[in-house]
């Protein structure tokens, strides 16, 4: 079973012994809001949130971000070339594990 998006945010909120108010002060939300959103009562927040909230708890933001099924702006920008969208449907086809995921992208990097 997947974890969901806030049971995973308060996991690693927790295990860097952060309040969820001292986590919503520094994002620029409401407690409530955090508290909502890690008791699965609200949809993860936008993508720039989930950046902002991963910097706070010096967290890679791939994590929350996959979790969430959302991309940064930055990501989908990058992303126009139709042929990179091409080679994402096909990957994506793949259901390639983790350890394929990172051999793909150590064989990608050696071609530069």
């Amino acid at each position: 079973m997947k974890t969901t998006f806030g049971t995973l945010l308060k996991e690693i909120r927790r295990s860097k012994n952060i309040s969820q108010r001292d986590l919503a002060k520094s994002v620029g939300c409401d407690f409530t809001y955090i508290s909502k959103i890690e008791n699965d009562r609200l949809p993860p927040p936008a993508a720039d949130t989930i950046q902002k909230i991963c910097t706070v708890l010096e967290t890679p933001s791939e994590i929350l971000m996959a979790n969430s099924g959302k991309v940064s702006t930055e990501v989908r920008d990058m992303v126009t070339n139709p042929e990179a969208i091409k080679f994402l449907q096909e990957v994506h086809q793949m259901n390639l594990s983790d350890t394929e995921w990172k051999a793909l992208h150590n064989q990608l990097k050696s071609l530069r």
